[in-house]
């Protein structure tokens, strides 16, 4: 008979995912509701998504600590996941004077923006990094099916960061964990954490197995088929034997499926030219280039390390009526276990008879998050949240869309979509203040201009606003934003590549991740967009729609350049 496998859930962040994972494997699952339901699990997976402080707050006041203390007490297996590893521990910097479970004796810290050998570092730490086994790899069974080149999805800003003297042979041997944990250990530039831990009936990942493609199904796989709990532990002991354990972060791949309605009412994926999605020669019909379910599974089996779908439908009502979208992000969610983030009318819905607020940006996101997205990406509403921030005194009120979702679900699960238009200048001065970006030899201006600032657009391009790229994806940092998402209009379409000076200007204005966007039309381009301006990762469309360039093309590109990437 198979192990009754239970979820717990405390209510915030996408768990269908997971829920599809398991299935996937084989087992069923079901929901913990109540105190009642511990005793009736064999196997308890928590997965965690968003902030320490609600996740053990909501454990609280559903009454589900005292159960989960004694199920972890009972020797039956027990998987955490990011928060739900996290939780285990004393206590975490991200949620001051909320107690952790305290099975674990250590605290969870922020990660440092600054690198010690100079510059800074993108957090959220986010992408595909490796979970490094060092010393006795007995108890380490679990972890790591596809030998040294596994990788894990992470996306986290606090960590159980490891001591200083871990590489310091001549410290005293001690314990890294008091208590016997086993651990493995991941490295984001110059800063070593702990990735996973092991003791007896419990195992905990502050990655996301059910994210990690066919390496996290494969773990899934060993914590559902295995007795985990008879598992030999070794406690991870200091100092460690190695020289060290590298950085091994992969700029990642993204593939963009641009997804509307047709004029015969279905959803297709599409590709426009500056933003113009109508073919000239058949009459104006919507460009179809496939269905995004079965074109986002294909870009997943290709090695895709994401997947972002833009619902670029122009919404006069309700997204939330848009059963169409949801079910392809409920569907695609069935199929792609890498990361979803889903773009497209996330916005205080308000009706346009009497006003009222119908929903709130926060209940639009929760609903894609709930149908399986990560991540969601907010643009127009985004400009219009940075125009209040700047008339409150570089100050929010609380009811951003930004606020809303990142407060609940985490910085992380938020990004903006920057969709600027040059606007070429012949000298500083013509800006008005606004950041001027000089413009390579080859990509000059109409009239030969060499300079040029970047014009924030909403409604599709359509309107432009008094506020530059810059000013934008400063106020949504300071919002709570996790991640920018940089189109650029006149580059959109052209297969000349990415727009290097745009780009650069993103990454020098903020410090989490920034993905490039708008402009590829080869492998190369990949290459050069990493090279030139360090930016995190790089997103494509119509290359890969079209057959043009295959992600794997890219990958190899990639890896022959010396960068970091995950071949499959």
């Amino acid at each position: 008979m198979p192990p009754a496998v239970f979820l717990l859930d405390y209510g915030a962040g996408n768990v269908r995912s997971l829920v599809n994972a398991v299935s996937q494997i084989g087992f069923d699952i079901r929901t913990i509701s109540r105190p009642e339901d511990f005793a009736l699990a064999d196997k308890i997976i928590f997965p965690g998504v968003g902030a320490f402080g609600p996740a053990l707050e909501a454990l609280r006041t559903k009454g589900l600590e005292k159960p989960l203390r004694d199920y972890l007490a009972s020797g039956k297996p027990f998987l955490g996941i990011c928060i739900g590893m996290q939780s285990l521990f004393e206590s975490s910097d991200e949620s001051p004077g909320v107690p952790g479970l305290g099975l674990v004796k250590h605290k969870i810290t922020r990660f440092s923006t600054e690198v010690s050998s100079g510059g800074k570092k993108s957090v959220p730490h986010m992408g595909w990094n490796a979970s490094v086994v060092v010393g006795d790899a007995t108890g380490t069974e679990y972890i790591n099916h596809d030998g040294e080149d596994t990788r894990y999805y992470f996306v986290h800003s606090f960590a159980a960061l490891v001591p200083k003297d871990l590489f310091d042979a001549s410290a005293p041997r001690r314990e890294i964990l008091e208590g016997g944990w086993t651990c493995t250990f991941t490295t984001y530039h110059d800063e070593t954490f702990i990735s996973s831990i092991k003791r007896g009936n419990i195992l905990a990942t502050q990655f996301h197995p059910e994210k990690s493609g066919s390496a996290g199904l494969k773990l899934l796989s060993t914590f559902l088929h295995s007795d985990t709990a008879t598992y030999t532990t070794v406690p991870s002991t200091l100092p460690i034997a190695v020289a060290s354990v590298p950085h091994r972060l992969n700029k990642r791949v993204i593939a963009c499926l641009d997804v509307r309605t047709n004029d015969a009412g279905d959803l297709v994926v599409t590709k426009g030219d500056q933003y113009d999605v109508r073919e000239s020669s058949t009459g104006g019909d919507v460009r179809n280039l496939g269905k995004p379910v079965d074109l986002s599974a294909e870009y997943f089996a290709a090695g895709a390390d994401e997947i972002t779908f833009l619902n670029i439908t122009s919404f006069r009502g309700s997204v939330l009526a848009d059963d169409a979208m949801l079910e392809v992000v409920r569907r695609a969610s069935a199929r792609v276990f890498v990361p979803l983030t889903v773009g497209g009318g996330i916005r205080d819905l308000i009706d346009r008879d009497s006003g009222r607020v119908t929903a709130t940006a926060l209940e639009v996101a929760s609903e894609y998050f709930r149908s399986g997205a990560d991540k969601v990406s907010i643009g127009g509403d985004a400009v219009l949240a940075a125009e209040a921030y700047y008339r409150n005194g570089c100050k929010g009120d609380g009811l951003s869309s930004i606020e809303q979702i990142s407060r609940l679900y985490g910085a992380q699960a938020v990004v903006i979509s920057v969709d600027p238009k040059r606007v070429y200048i012949k000298s500083a001065s013509e800006a008005n203040g606004h950041a001027v970006v000089e413009l390579a030899d080859g990509d000059r201006g109409p009239n030969g201009e060499k300079l040029c600032w970047y014009q924030c657009t909403i409604k599709g391009g359509r309107e432009a606003r008094d506020l530059d790229a810059r000013q934008l994806v400063v106020a949504c940092e300071a919002l709570g934003a996790g991640e920018i998402l940089c189109n650029c209009m006149d580059k959109d379409g052209t297969n000349s590549g990415f727009d290097i000076g745009l780009l650069k200007l993103m990454k020098q204005s903020v410090g989490i991740p920034v993905i490039a966007s708008s402009g590829a039309g080869s492998a190369k381009h990949f290459t050069e967009v990493f090279r030139a301006t360090n930016v995190d990762a790089a997103l494509a469309a119509g290359i890969f729609h079209r057959k043009e360039v295959k992600i794997s093309e890219v990958k190899a590109e990639l890896k022959a350049n010396g960068f970091e990437a995950r071949m499959g």
